[in-house]
């Protein structure tokens, strides 16, 4: 089952839908879709590494332009969208704490989270919820989310073909390591 899982992935990642596919799930990512793009650009990449940094922009780009729609369902559609979203990640436990949070630290929290395994859609939606200024809440997105998928790119870039022979000899144990990481983002939402 993953063994198929991942030749479709990489079967996807090497075909002329895979840009349109990594911008779609880097978009929604960033307001409602619980998968990270990552599990596209790291395929991607690891398919044809000198296309690396241009995946990672367009990662980066749908990413942000995702964000502005989280922004918009925190600012406008809270009650409605938002707070059931906050509450399927467990964030509404420190809603209080996150705001004043916010009034301290807005900007680096967006870099710092945004560059972390929490979901990205967390930092959107309680930015527009906490009325954050928009434009510092663009440039901390744009910076946090370059970082980490130029990061990500950058590592399959130089170190391409031996990550790519260690994931597909140990697929279970990166799948493994992969959903630790994503639910560890969902665990660090609720405790932190």
């Amino acid at each position: 089952m993953l063994r198929s899982l991942y030749d479709w992935t990489m079967r996807l990642a090497a075909s002329r839908n895979a840009l349109a596919a990594l911008a779609t799930v880097a978009f929604i990512e960033s307001s409602v879709f619980p998968i990270p793009p990552d599990i596209l650009l790291i395929p991607m990449v690891l398919a044809a590494r000198e296309k690396a940094w241009r995946y990672a922009a367009v990662a980066t780009l749908a990413s942000v332009t995702g964000g502005f729609l989280g922004y918009a369902v925190g600012y406008y559609l809270f009650a409605a969208l938002g707070r059931p979203i906050l509450e399927f990640y467990g964030a509404m436990a420190r809603y209080d704490a996150m705001q004043q949070a916010y009034a301290h630290w807005g900007a680096w929290i967006i870099v710092l989270k945004g560059m972390t395994p929490i979901p990205y859609k967390i930092v959107t939606i309680a930015s527009g919820a906490f009325h954050f200024p928009l434009l510092a809440f663009g440039v901390a997105s744009l910076v946090s989310r370059a970082m980490r998928f130029f990061l990500v790119a950058a590592l399959l870039y130089i170190f391409g073909e031996p990550v790519r022979v260690f994931i597909e000899k140990r697929l279970t144990l990166v799948t493994s390591a992969f959903v630790i990481l994503l639910v560890g983002g969902f665990v660090a939402v609720a405790y932190l």
